[in-house]
């Protein structure tokens, strides 16, 4: 998952290839709490789940137990350790990593027919806003459902006091991230050690239980049970929500905290907790109950209770966050419509805050946490959103395999393979819990990618019919410098998306005002592939005749764009830049539907509503509002 652009970024947590041993520490520390928060907390429901549907009671056998262990073993080395640390995190764009990172990796090296690949990226990317929604509500309600086993007083408060929670962390969003990350780490190294440490006293009360490391343990259960054989492996995969976390920071951290953090901290501690989890079900004849939280019997019981709440909160957390930073590359990328970004911190770009993505998110979250009322029901609807993400990465990966890393078509096809029959094979078992629940990651996807498609497919109509009516810049440029009208002093800069093109804001200045300012630039800003672009390929000037100029602007999908200040930076290529002289002209469209256009008329609606909904161009460029004149025309999509 994209999911702690909110957290930290690269100033933070500097991804550097050569690490000293000190900040290889610290690095370690905060990936710890933000890219490993969502599958460190997977212990207290993953297992039980498991349980609960190889058998369909309350009641497991050896076998039973033995296979689902073994099954959870396979699963995070094949699925977290051999694919993505070993082979997914390799494919880093420029230090950072993410589907639609890796999506923009993939389309660079094609030349023709892009199309299929922004169609995966987008679906991937959809599936992981769906599973934004159902981290947080599975998360917290699994943590609080802990009281019950403390005493079961707490039953009917379980729900009131995960909504509580859950409202008080939406709300803090706006004041940032920055003050609390620093003890994201700690606080999920302690909960590592404590599960780990959990897991390991338990184990002495049956250490057979090891021997799920044998797969052989799979095809028994598998034989013996094949019945809910399907169903299992869909529950089984909780173990694993949260493995694209480690894909999605790596821009954060650097592949080397990442490795390491998992390879002596986090895969150890799992396999202790979940063997322990295992042992406890054993030593009790069979009964599932909620092995978690049972086991922890005493006196330790509230303090894990309160460290899994709070762990289920950082993990909450950066999936949030994680969504800001997907829609914010989104935008970058052209797939959605340009959404408010604020910046909470002055020195860290990473930390945003998007109200309106934080409002939406709020609302389905608790709308879930009431509709469905325990983790239990959640469980259902969390896999199918994962599964799905992880099989776009797989084959975006098989792209990045033969056309940037330059493999050979049976390696690459074969390692592909491999990945997608596991991806798939998981996928299939959770698709069948649509009618329980995994219909809200289905309907969530598919509303995503309906609005992307709309927006890309709308723009580009848009541009088309624009552009047909729009006069070349070159050939303005001739007629005005053959026959200048009235000049005015003062710089205007004209924002374009054609470059070739005069601006409509321009045309009706000529039109209406009958006058030209001595300079005029036709600005076009435009998003690289990359994720950063250095300041000296920021601005490229080209200048046309005496009265007009061409600047391209060029910004990465991480970066949020800021035109005063690329413009200043034209002074080290001899144009003086003064903001107070210069004036910005922006076309503001009135779109109207029209029954001749390409797309269904409920399409053009939806384009047009999305449209609206957009951030104004002002604030989304950060340009002086004081130096904005808007030029108001009327198009037909």
């Amino acid at each position: 998952m994209d999911n702690a652009d909110g957290i930290t970024d690269a100033t933070q947590f500097p991804a550097q290839k050569s690490l000293g041993r000190s900040n290889l520490k610290i690095l370690m520390l905060g990936a710890l709490g933000v890219v490993y928060g969502d599958i460190g907390t997977s212990p207290i429901y993953a297992l039980r789940e498991a349980l609960h549907a190889s058998t369909g009671t309350n009641q497991a056998g050896r076998e039973d137990v033995l296979g689902v262990l073994s099954l959870i073993v396979w699963a995070l080395t094949l699925i977290v350790t051999i694919k993505y640390v070993v082979f997914v995190l390799r494919a880093d764009n420029k230090g950072e990593g993410g589907t639609l990172s890796l999506m923009a990796l993939a389309r660079r090296s094609l030349v023709k027919r892009p199309e299929p690949l922004l169609f995966v990226a987008m679906c991937g990317a959809a599936l992981f806003l769906g599973d934004a929604v159902i981290t947080p509500a599975i998360s917290v309600l699994s943590a609080v459902e802990g009281l019950k086993v403390v005493t079961p007083t707490f039953d009917g408060y379980v729900v009131p006091i995960t909504l509580t929670i859950l409202a008080v962390l939406f709300a803090v969003q706006r004041f940032g991230t920055g003050r609390i990350a620093s003890v994201f780490g700690p606080v999920t190294a302690l909960w590592f050690l404590a599960i780990g440490l959990s897991g390991l006293i338990q184990l002495t009360d049956d250490p057979s239980v090891l021997a799920a490391i044998n797969p052989v343990h799979i095809a028994h259960f598998l034989n013996h049970s094949p019945g809910t054989a399907f169903v299992t492996i869909g529950a089984v995969f909780l173990a694993v929500t949260g493995a694209e976390a480690l894909y999605a920071d790596l821009g954060h951290f650097g592949r080397k905290p990442i490795v390491l953090a998992w390879i002596l901290i986090v895969f150890p501690c799992l396999l202790l907790n979940y063997f322990g989890q295992g042992a406890f079900v054993l030593a009790r004849g069979g009964t599932i109950g909620h092995p978690f939280f049972e086991m922890n019997h005493g006196w330790t019981l509230v303090p894990m209770v309160a460290l899994a709440t709070a762990a289920t909160v950082i993990a909450s957390q950066a999936v949030i966050s994680g969504a800001y930073s997907m829609v914010r590359q989104g935008v970058q990328l052209g797939f959605l419509p340009p959404f408010e970004i604020r910046h909470t911190s002055e020195t860290r770009s990473g930390q945003i805050y998007l109200p309106r993505v934080n409002l939406l998110l709020a609302l389905l979250v608790m709308l879930l946490v009431v509709g469905f009322g325990e983790s239990g029901a959640l469980a259902s609807a969390y896999g199918i959103s994962v599964t799905g993400e992880m099989v776009a990465t797989t084959i975006l990966l098989y792209v990045v395999m033969r056309r940037v890393w330059k493999w050979t078509l049976l390696p690459a096809l074969g390692l592909a393979v491999i990945f997608g029959i596991v991806d798939v094979g998981f996928f299939l078992a959770n698709i069948v819990k649509v009618f329980d629940g995994g219909w809200v990651s289905i309907t969530i996807a598919a509303v995503v990618v309906l609005v992307m498609t709309t927006w890309v497919r709308g723009t580009s109509l848009l541009f088309q019919k624009a552009h047909a009516n729009e006069v070349a810049l070159s050939f303005l440029a001739e007629q005005m410098a053959k026959k200048p009208p009235h000049l005015v002093p003062g710089t205007a800069v004209f924002l374009t998306s054609d470059r070739t093109c005069a601006p409509t804001a321009l045309l009706h200045s000529l039109k209406h005002y009958k006058v030209l300012h001595e300079h005029n630039v036709i600005l076009t800003v435009t998003t690289a592939q990359d994720p950063t672009v250095p300041d000296s390929q920021r601005v490229k000037i080209e200048q046309v005749n005496d009265l007009f100029m061409r600047v391209t602007m060029t910004f990465g999908y991480m970066e949020q764009p800021n035109i005063p200040k690329a413009l200043a930076s034209c002074r080290k290529q001899g144009w003086k830049f003064d903001i107070m002289s210069t004036s910005f002209f922006l076309s503001r469209r009135a779109l109207k539907a029209s029954a001749n256009s390409r797309m269904p008329l409920w399409l053009d609606r939806l384009y047009i509503a999305l449209a609206g909904s957009a951030a104004d161009a002002t604030e989304y460029f950060q340009i002086p509002t004081g130096r904005v004149v808007e030029v108001g025309t009327q198009l037909t999509i």
